[in-house]
């Protein structure tokens, strides 16, 4: 394929995704293919995070206050849901 690039890592990190890879039944190229399309960038969560508010003030007719927004962070990170950025903040 014209579009292929390699990425160089270390040997021990080729191992690694190869082991990961086989568990899930894909390749080193899936693994990495699948992580790419699946995790957001920076600036995708805050587009989202916008999205959010908008519709939030939207329905309620006002936003979340710093520490409602927090404690939810927190909710999604105890369920598991919160894997980008903004899931840190």
């Amino acid at each position: 394929m014209a579009d292929e690039t390699s990425i160089k890592v270390s040997a021990a990190a080729r191992d690694r995704l190869a082991r990961l890879a086989a568990e899930e039944g894909t390749t080193i190229r899936g693994l990495v293919e699948e992580l790419a399309e699946s995790r957001p960038t920076r600036a995708e969560c805050e587009e989202r995070v916008a999205q959010a508010r908008a519709e939030l003030a939207a329905l309620l007719g006002a936003v979340p206050s710093e520490e409602a927004e927090a404690k939810a962070r927190g909710l999604l990170r105890r369920l598991g849901g919160g894997h980008g950025p903004q899931a840190a903040a």
